[in-house]
């Protein structure tokens, strides 16, 4: 049976390996629908590669153009919709590659639709954790990260089988960025460009900034802790500068099981596209003769505050990691066009945390309050620091 999948954020990094794992295998794996932002050409080309039925637009003059080149193109048989939410119903698996907070209504229509959510967008969860969580539990609904690092301790989990009380730490592996190994003072006048070099990963602006900063990682922590309900305490971060050890699970025994591949995106795609099966493409295969060493080292906290800060709004709980999530937007935003300096990107973000009385977020719209409170605040310290 050929499974139908809905990608949403599909001109990203993920949205386009996504197409390439899809591509692999025609006969297992159809693309039905697919949404994007305002980058309607690339959205198109797309449609045209993978037959789907389905293009949502989010910025409408942007949807008027996309109808034109569809036409212009003969595709008259495609629809052109404002938003993927309601077509989450109607497919398999929705993979969710949206940037940031936007792919929060994405999140919440799969799960509650009672479909397979492959989540590549850690922010949704993240933030919205005390609403997202309940929908878990909506018959039919399943959420298999695509984060390499979480797909890897998915995959962990699952070869331990482990019981009740046997999973003594989660150990997160982060590369340590273009940045590790350097001070403050040497980071002090980096620049976008020198963000955006990761030594061994192809991501998106933000994220290739938050993986410089270890945000990426802090948040990965508090999404840890959201997808496998292990205490924060029980979770653990290792710097990992080849990116071949993804993640490992340690149980009580001492024993550690821990997932390797060469670093390739795709493979955590297709294991959540295959599952509970297994892909057949084999994306990052290793060659053992030629791998060479693997080392593990501690990250510096007082170099990449980031991390710390993020798993301090973990424990807050509540909206916190909400605001901490916007606040980060904000300040990588600014950085990447030029109005703040690397290393302020914490001081944003610390301020706006020490400054947020923590409320219990109960629907989406409070969710939604939150990220907007946070960023307007952020925004705030923002142009406090540029004046």
């Amino acid at each position: 049976m050929t499974v139908s999948v809905a990608l949403a954020g599909c001109t990203g990094s993920i949205g386009r390996q996504t197409v390439e794992v899809v591509a692999a295998d025609p006969d297992r794996y159809r693309i039905d629908a697919v949404s994007v932002g305002s980058s309607v050409a690339d959205a198109v080309q797309v449609v045209a590669s993978t037959g789907a039925r389905v293009l949502a637009v989010a910025d409408e003059a942007a949807r008027f153009a996309a109808r034109d080149m569809l036409n212009d193109a003969g595709m008259v048989r495609v629809e052109v919709v404002d938003d993927l939410a309601p077509v989450c119903s109607e497919v398999d698996v929705v993979v969710n590659a949206v940037v940031g907070f936007a792919g929060l209504d994405i999140t919440v229509a799969t799960l509650a639709a009672g479909r397979r959510l492959a989540l590549a967008n850690k922010e949704s969860l993240i933030a919205a954790g005390p609403v997202v969580q309940p929908l878990r539990a909506t018959p039919g609904a399943e959420l298999i990260p695509v984060d390499s690092e979480h797909s890897a301790l998915h995959q962990c989990l699952r070869s331990g089988t482990p019981g009740a009380g046997e999973v003594e730490r989660l150990i997160l592996t982060a590369s340590g960025g273009p940045f590790r190994g350097r001070t403050l003072d040497e980071l002090s006048q980096v620049r976008r460009q020198d963000a955006l070099a990761h030594p061994t990963w192809a991501m998106g602006p933000k994220i290739t900034v938050d993986s410089s900063t270890l945000m990426n990682k802090g948040l990965e922590v508090i999404e840890a802790h959201e997808l496998f309900a292990v205490p924060y305490d029980c979770i653990d971060v290792v710097v990992h500068p080849q990116s071949v050890v993804h993640s490992m699970v340690e149980f009580t025994d001492a024993s550690t099981i821990a997932q390797l591949s060469m670093p390739d995106m795709r493979l955590p795609i297709a294991y959540a596209l295959a599952w509970p099966q297994r892909g057949g493409t084999p994306f990052g295969r290793i060659d053992w003769a030629t791998v060479g060493s693997l080392t593990f080292e501690r990250p510096d906290r007082d170099t990449f505050r980031c991390l710390d800060l993020a798993i301090a709004a973990g424990r807050m709980g509540g909206d916190a990691p909400a605001v901490l999530s916007a606040a980060n937007e904000v300040a990588v935003e600014a950085f990447l066009d030029g109005h703040l300096g690397w290393a302020a990107i914490s001081d944003v973000v610390s301020r706006v945390l020490d400054a947020h009385d923590v409320a219990v977020p109960g629907t989406v719209g409070d969710v939604i309050d939150a990220d907007r409170r946070g960023r307007i605040a952020a925004t705030a310290v923002v142009a406090q620091m540029a004046a």
